[in-house]
This record gives structure tokens, C-alpha cells and sequence, in this order.
């Protein structure tokens, strides 16, 4: 294994002391983490002139912090805020890591294993390399921007805590442009500005009957099966063709632009591809439709866990007493969440088997989708730099996946948002044996120097 010369001892040690915080943010237990990790950025960002304080909303006290940091600029240059998470997704399941999860080791394929390595500390840690990087060569000549830094904990739980501070904090948002490093590139790592991002809510759904698990000998045919009217339930939010059977769901819906549709597909891998790297045919949704519509402009709703009964070794005959679902939305541009959510709501409570009671609980994330125009001078400046750094140029791509708190974060700050990322599906983040290439780190590290020489000159 080669290691590029750009992967310095230094930053390798800081990225590895950074990833062993195992910052959860949506486990209480791990708030401690948090916090550490937390003021173990406001140590590494004040070398670089940064100034940090830790903020949290009035009405989000014992949630992890969200790390402020600011770096004034030559006058009259761009206000660039930066966007990231340090929290990370849970770890389980433990038995299928083949590393523990929050001991970083970088392997002989060039790439750093570790919950965190890529999503999302490795990407924006990577790019404030590079920002650190463009910083000391400008330092006493040539102009710089203002630089503003949000890195929060909560990004994998709803951003609860960002999306209810932001709308208050205006002045101190204020920007001409946003950057995110928490998206993917295209595939072979050519680069990819993100046009657009579904938006996301996540609830809980929970079905009671008796007041306790029964003898399913005794009672069966008897009791109301939560169990069963689960499976019947979820089955309902869906047409035989995939299609989302929830009436007004789909309302109003802002079809893409022939343009948006044509760039998307001829970034779009095939299908073979996408089979090879999730290890099943590429089936899932709305039959009749490509990948690329189904995935960037189609919102869907996905059944997450479902947690019911017995599952333990051998059996056990018992009718559950209760069945609890989690389920998210992807929701794309003409969708509210508050009415999305309303509609799954009246679906669910019409169709709630006979002798339940139905629950609706832990709703978050309540974010919209966005796109952007493609004609934005914004886009343009990245094109020129990534251009510069990949002959290929780059691809538009509109990421079926979301950010919740960016669209908060445009409204709040007046930033036109450019998210450039170098995820890639082999990273398997939210999965065990999450890994970071050392190719895509450098990558992101020279991004976040040439986007900020573009910016400025």
C-alpha cells in the first residue's frame, strides 16, 4: 500500500483520535462523547484563527452540541459557511465488524475502517484539511473569505436541535455560499455536484391489543395478532406495482425538468452495477420507472425495523401483545412533511385491523427536498474547479438521500448551498465495516483548497 503524500502523520493522527469519540448522537448514554468530541474540534480549529463557542437551543438542553466556529476574512471578500456532522450512526450490529467499530485501522487497501470514517467525519475533516491548507499559503498575501463552521451532533436523528437554533441565529448564519461534505461522487470517483436533496421524516408505529402476549394454542383465532396486522398494515402503504397506495401522498409533486432528467441518467450507473454493489437485482419501488427517477425524483416510504413477538432460538407460541414499526419518508420538491405526514397518518388510522389501537410516535426529521438551478453561477465556479482537478468534469447527481437541516440552514443563512462529496457505495456507511478511501480523503482535502482559491479570486 502506497500512502499519498497529502495523508501526513499529523493529519492521520488527528482524523484517528477524531473517530474514536463515539459520538452517537441519538443515544443519551453517548452525550459525553459528544461533548468531548465536540471541544476536541474547538482545540483543533483554533490554530487556523478559528474562533468557537458551543450552542444549543434553548429548548434542546442534554442534546449533543453544535460547534460554532468563526475566521473573519479580508474585507469585502465572500462569506463562506461550512456545513458537517460529527455525529455517527449506531454501530450494531457488533458481530459483523471485522474491526471494532470506533478503533480506526487503515488496512492494506488503502482505506480507513471505522463507524465515522466517511459519514460524516472523514468528509467535512478531510475538506477543512485542504481549508487549512489554502489558509497557510494565503496567510499575509492574497485575500481570504470570512469563513463560518457548523458541525453538529444530531444530523443522523432529525437535526432537532440545529433546525430549531438556526431560525434565531440569522446574523450569525449569514453567507454568500454553503458547502457540504456529506454526499457521495459519481462512480470511479468521478466528481459530482449535488443538484438536489430528497427531504426526510422518520416516525414510529405501534399496534396493542391484548395486554399481554397469549398462549397462541388457547387464543389463536380468538385475539386480534398484532404481529399479523402489522405485516398487514405496512403492506397497505404500497400498490402491488410499488407504486405509494397513500391517498394525497403524491399531490402536487414538481416533476423534474427535461434537462434535470437528462443529466441525471447519464450519470446514473446500470443496473448490473448497482446489483454488484448492494448484492440484489435493483427492483425496489415504482415499476416502469429507471433507477434515476426512482431514486432522485420519486419520494418513498420505507419500512425500517419491525419488532414484534418471538425471536429467539427454537420457538415460543405466543400471539404478541404489541408489534412497533419504524418507517421514514424521502420526500422530494411540492411535498410539505406536515402533509405528507397527515396523509400517511389518515392511511394508517383507516386501515388499522379490527380490536387495535393504533399509536403514531417519535415523529423527526420534518425536512422538505430541494433542487437547485442548474444555471447557477455557483455551479459553474465548481465545474471550472473540479474540472481542473478530474478531466472528466464533473456529473450532476440529485441524491436520493437527505441532509434534513440544509434546506433549514439555505432559508437561515441566504447561502446558495454546493454540496460536493467522494462517498462511494464500497464506504457502506450505516452499515458495519463503514471505511473511507484514502484516494476520496485526498480528494476532499484538494477540493477544499481549490473551491476557496475559486471563491476568492
Amino acid at each position: 500500500m502506497t500512502i499519498p503524500s497529502a495523508f501526513t502523520e499529523k493529519i492521520r493522527n488527528d482524523y484517528f483520535e477524531l473517530l474514536k469519540f463515539e459520538t452517537v448522537g441519538a443515544d443519551p448514554m453517548k452525550l459525553r462523547d459528544c461533548l468531548d468530541c465536540a471541544m476536541w474540534i474547538k482545540q483543533w480549529l483554533a490554530p487556523m484563527g478559528f474562533t468557537s463557542e458551543l450552542m444549543q437551543a434553548p429548548d434542546r438542553l442534554g442534546t449533543p452540541p453544535i460547534v460554532f466556529a468563526t475566521r473573519p476574512g479580508t474585507p469585502g471578500a465572500l462569506t463562506i459557511l461550512f456545513y458537517g456532522h460529527y455525529d455517527v450512526q449506531p454501530a450494531d450490529p457488533l458481530d459483523q465488524w471485522q474491526t471494532p467499530p470506533f478503533e480506526p485501522t487503515l488496512k492494506a487497501d488503502g482505506r480507513v475502517y471505522c463507524r465515522g470514517s466517511q459519514d460524516d467525519k472523514g468528509q467535512w475533516f478531510s475538506c477543512l484539511c485542504g481549508v487549512r491548507k489554502f489558509l497557510a499559503k494565503r496567510a499575509g498575501a492574497g485575500s481570504v473569505p470570512t469563513l463560518k463552521i457548523v458541525l453538529e451532533g444530531q444530523e443522523e436523528s432529525g437535526s432537532g436541535a440545529l433546525a430549531a437554533l438556526a431560525p434565531t441565529i440569522r446574523g450569525k448564519l449569514r453567507a454568500d455560499v454553503m458547502l457540504v461534505s456529506d454526499t457521495g461522487a459519481a462512480a470511479d470517483l468521478r466528481p459530482a455536484i449535488v443538484a438536489g436533496l430528497r427531504g426526510v421524516s422518520h416516525f414510529t408505529v405501534r399496534l396493542e391489543a391484548a395486554d399481554h402476549d397469549l398462549h397462541s394454542g388457547e387464543f389463536g383465532g380468538i385475539a386480534p395478532n398484532p404481529a399479523q396486522g402489522m405485516a398487514e398494515l405496512l403492506a397497505s402503504l404500497h400498490n402491488p406495482n410499488g407504486s405509494i397506495a397513500v391517498k394525497g401522498f403524491c399531490d402536487g409533486i414538481e416533476e423534474p425538468t427535461e434537462e434535470e432528467r437528462n443529466a441525471a441518467e447519464s450519470a446514473a450507473m446500470s443496473d448490473a452495477r448497482y446489483e454488484e454493489e448492494i448484492g440484489c437485482p435493483p427492483v425496489g419501488g415504482e415499476e416502469g420507472l429507471t433507477i434515476t427517477e426512482r431514486n432522485s425524483f420519486r419520494p418513498t416510504i420505507e419500512i425500517n425495523g419491525i419488532h414484534t413477538g418471538y425471536g429467539g432460538p427454537g420457538s415460543k407460541t405466543v400471539i404478541p401483545a404489541n408489534a412497533l414499526a419504524k418507517l421514514s419518508m424521502r420526500l422530494v420538491p411540492g411535498q410539505h412533511p406536515d402533509t405528507a405526514m397527515a396523509c400517511v397518518a389518515r392511511h394508517l388510522e383507516r386501515h388499522t385491523p379490527r380490536g387495535m389501537k393504533l399509536f403514531i410516535e417519535d415523529l423527526s426529521g420534518e425536512a422538505a427536498g430541494f433542487r437547485l438551478p442548474l444555471a447557477s453561477p455557483v455551479f459553474r465556479l465548481a465545474t471550472y474547479v473540479l474540472e481542473d482537478m478530474d478531466p472528466r468534469g464533473p456529473v450532476f447527481q440529485w441524491d436520493g438521500a437527505s441532509i434534513p437541516v440544509v434546506s433549514v440552514l439555505k432559508e437561515a443563512s441566504g447561502a446558495t448551498p454546493l454540496l460536493v462529496g467522494w462517498g462511494q457505495p464500497q464506504d457502506r456507511i450505516h452499515s458495519p465495516n463503514e471505511s473511507y478511501g484514502l484516494d476520496q480523503f485526498v480528494k476532499s482535502m484538494t477540493w477544499g483548497e481549490k473551491i476557496l482559491g475559486a471563491l476568492c479570486d
